[in-house]
């Protein structure tokens, strides 16, 4: 191989790839065993890969056979182009990005369908347009002691919440709620019930906090009471939770399995000043009921609603409601920083929440929304396989290897997301067999949100990729 004219590092390189065994020499198997390697890191971050035509001398096979391999890694993140350099093992994700976050993070790659993101479709935002128009156009606040929350704002969210909260404040997303919230409950070393799978910049935050995650497994209707309340024994401060269109199983809550939650709760012993924190993230979007524990645990709930989902991420605004005196503690700290959410933003907000055509945009992105997940549900399942019925954007899909599914559907041309950020704890009894799928079986996401077309041709790529096993068990 031209491999024996290289030095340093591109010479190991090119002898790993020629002792490796290719089940056959098709794109796809070749494909499957380069990500084996890099998956396992016998293929470092940063390695110089062979070039196409060294490697499809190798192999004997053609050039075009090689590059097809190397674009389906190239669309799976896996590999990288840079030029006349050469190809290159992908190295990590940003360092801003905190390690479960960059495992989420999609690479740049042009892709024909990407449904990795776990964002709305934008053309089913409302349209911004009007709301700015009613904005004034000077400056809202003339005091930094104003009141944080814009009172008829206050008012719609305070109508509109799902329990009686005794104090609601607006903040920069859901995100910025949940991580003021646990800092205010949490200390290092202290305990804090997540789902398995969950949401990974929770995951994240909590190791910031250096507190320990305790995961519980779900159901179709969320978190497994019997497995809460085996959790509560080792003494959390507080429980992270998703009452709709969990993210990224797509379950939602009932009331009855509130209301159990809530008898869990109520019936644990040593859990003086346990708090639960409710992320409803897809509130208006979703089409099941709203739900909450405050109305069983007033004292104990925080109750936070984004609006990203409905009205657009770069809004960053979600409202947090609960005890007055945790509200106004998380407000108190927050003075001392950004203070307060732009009231110019809070306007708009509050102008799309009121606006008759704003509200029968949402309305029509949740019936929209519905009707994909239903569409892609159904089709899967026709295929065989096992996905449960799914709230909001996203869909939980069971595969039998996670990193052969992402390549393979690299190679159609569609990327989704891994499902290992998201898993807790894989070593977890309670987190096992989280995912609603099959035992055993790993997972990705696929954000059913942004699939306007074509859904029995991409549950055909997404099928063949789920109950495909790559020789080498990549």
């Amino acid at each position: 191989m031209a491999g024996a004219q290289l030095t340093g590092v591109r010479v190991e390189v090119s002898a790993l790839i020629a002792l490796a065994e290719f089940p056959d020499t098709t794109p796809r198997a070749i494909a499957g065993v380069l990500a084996r390697l890099i998956n396992t890191g016998e293929l470092p971050q940063g390695a110089r890969l062979p070039t196409v035509r060294e490697l499809a001398s190798e192999l004997a096979v053609s050039p075009a056979t090689v590059s097809q391999a190397w674009q389906a890694l190239s669309r799976a993140g896996l590999i990288e182009s840079r030029g006349r350099a050469g190809s290159f093992v992908r190295e990590s994700s940003p360092g801003w990005l905190a390690p479960r976050m960059r495992g989420m993070a999609p690479p740049n790659d042009p892709v024909r369908l990407d449904l990795s993101r776990g964002t709305p479709d934008p053309l089913l935002l409302p349209a911004l347009g009007p709301a700015l128009s009613r904005v004034s156009v000077r400056a809202e606040t003339d005091s930094y002691q104003d009141e944080p929350v814009i009172p008829a704002l206050a008012a719609v969210l305070a109508d509109s919440w799902p329990s009686q909260a005794e104090s609601i404040m607006v903040v920069d997303g859901a995100l910025d709620a949940i991580s003021r919230t646990l800092g205010q409950l949490v200390r290092f070393g202290d305990r804090v019930v997540v789902e398995s799978p969950g949401f990974p910049p929770f995951l994240d935050l909590l190791d910031v906090l250096g507190a320990e995650a305790v995961p519980v497994r779900l159901d179709e209707h969320g978190i497994v009471p019997e497995a809460l309340a085996r959790a509560l024994l080792r003494r959390p401060v507080a429980v992270l939770l998703q009452p709709r269109a969990q993210n990224p199983t797509g379950a939602s809550m009932t009331a009855s399995r509130a209301a159990e939650l809530a008898r869990v709760i109520r019936s644990a012993n040593d859990i003086d000043g346990l708090v639960v924190v409710e992320d409803d993230h897809s509130g208006l979007i979703s089409t099941e009921g709203d739900v909450t524990l405050g109305n069983s645990l007033p004292d104990r709930v925080v109750h936070v609603r984004s609006f990203s989902k409905s009205h657009g991420p770069d809004l960053r605004i979600a409202a947090v409601g609960g005890p007055r005196d945790l509200i106004e503690r998380i407000t108190a700290r927050r003075m001392l920083g950004p203070g307060w959410t732009s009231r110019m933003l809070q306007t708009i907000l509050l102008d799309l929440l009121t606006d008759g055509a704003s509200i029968d945009a949402v309305a029509e992105a949740r019936r929209q929304y519905y009707t994909r997940q239903r569409a892609l549900g159904d089709a899967l399942r026709a295929r065989g396989v096992a996905v449960a019925p799914a709230d909001g954007i996203n869909l939980w899909m069971p595969v039998l290897s996670e990193r052969s599914a992402l390549v393979q559907l690299a190679a159609a041309g569609i990327r989704v997301a891994a499902g290992t950020p998201f898993l807790a704890a894989a070593d977890s009894t309670d987190a096992s067999n989280a995912g609603r799928g099959r035992p055993g079986d790993e997972f990705v996401r696929v954000t059913v949100g942004v699939l306007r077309e074509g859904a029995e041709e991409v549950a055909d790529a997404l099928a063949t990729a789920a109950q495909h096993l790559a020789a080498g068990g990549y």
